[in-house]
């Protein structure tokens, strides 16, 4: 950016700038790193450069045990890769529900080699054949080799080179810039989507893509945060709204409500009957705040509990909605109907 009403051209193009009304940055993010592992080595991945590996590793170290590092370490387990995971803290998928993340780290600790909890690395050295690294963790020091090191420990975003001094763009101390409801920046003819300024999903850029152009046009709508996430792995695990851990942390009263997949007929002929579904719920008004699901699927299940929670549902709204038989939707109204006291596939009371 030139000023708030003037867009830089490099490149190809036979304009050097073009001058405009508004503008929506869009620039997205990319793999952070730190100095740590850079070493000069092409055996040393981040999350782009991982998908481009012609042939599969015979071991592989990720670094970082949150979606990014879990998704793509258990594609490459399932070709044939031994990985290894290393995060410092003291479980996977900081941040998610425990209840959640435990059916995945049981079977992802039969899937991959090792996972190495509470542990930090400290020395990255990258020889012809291997990359050896030194890992602190609750054992002590101890020092591994791999063919390949992933490192995926966020994304940074892509603002510092846009020129937004020239303009009333705000970023924070990460470089993500700020914007509120509506997309708009502190510049008012500027506004901001995706993953600059934070969130680094991709369905939410594109909703908030059409909320800037709708404001834009005049519309007065905003960006309504009830984003769902999901982490697909084997199994996946997604969740909206607020979760039993934010509810701890904020202090907030709630009641959670748990159907866990053994009673689902369907789970087990799936043979994957370690899934759960939970719902948490306002005590007073009995609004759902949140849905959490954990199990084959539970990317496409969530939409339900996205919707209740946009549409401000309660309790009874889910348990009235007949569910197909035998499916794993029903474990979404059976939760409610466990609220209830009402449920029939596995007693409890309400109490």
């Amino acid at each position: 950016f030139g000023s708030s009403r003037r867009a830089i051209i490099t490149g190809s193009s036979e304009f050097d700038s073009v001058e405009f009304d508004h503008a929506i940055i869009a620039t997205g993010s990319r793999p952070a790193s730190i100095p740590l592992f850079d070493v000069g080595s092409d055996r040393v991945l981040n999350s782009t450069t991982a998908l481009a590996l012609k042939d599969v590793p015979k071991s592989m170290l990720v670094v970082g045990g949150g979606y990014i590092g879990l998704e793509l370490g258990l594609v490459y387990a399932e070709l044939g890769s031994k990985v290894t995971v290393v995060e410092m803290t003291e479980g996977l998928l900081p941040g998610a529900d425990r209840d959640l993340v435990t059916p995945l780290q049981k079977r992802l600790s039969r899937i991959f080699q090792d996972i190495h909890l509470n542990t930090a690395v400290r020395k990255v050295e990258a020889g012809i054949d291997e990359v050896t690294v030194a890992l602190d963790g609750d054992s002590g020091l101890f020092e591994q080799s791999y063919q390949k090191i992933l490192v995926s420990i966020g994304r940074r975003p892509n603002s510092e080179t846009l020129g937004l001094e020239n303009t009333g763009v705000v970023v924070d101390e990460r470089g993500f810039i700020e914007a509120d409801h509506q997309q708009r920046t502190a510049d008012e003819r500027i506004f901001a989507i995706g993953d600059v300024i934070g969130g680094g999903l991709a369905h939410t850029a594109t909703h908030q893509g059409k909320i800037a152009a709708e404001v834009l046009s005049g519309a007065d709508t905003a960006f309504d945060k009830v984003v769902p996430a999901v982490v697909f792995t084997n199994p996946e695990v997604a969740w909206v709204g607020l979760t039993e851990t934010q509810a701890k942390a904020e202090g907030k009263r709630v009641e959670i409500a748990k159907f866990p997949w053994a009673a689902s007929g369907r789970a087990m002929t799936l043979g994957r009957s370690d899934g759960l579904t939970k719902l948490i719920v306002e005590p007073v008004s009995n609004r759902i705040l949140g849905v959490g699901i954990v199990g084959p699927g539970a990317g496409e299940l969530i939409a339900e509990g996205t919707l209740a929670i946009e549409m401000a549902a309660v309790v009874e709204d889910l348990s009235a909605t007949i569910h197909p038989h035998p499916t794993l939707s029903e474990s979404v109204g059976i939760s409610a109907e466990i609220f209830e006291g009402t449920a029939t596939d596995l007693f409890t009371p309400k109490r």
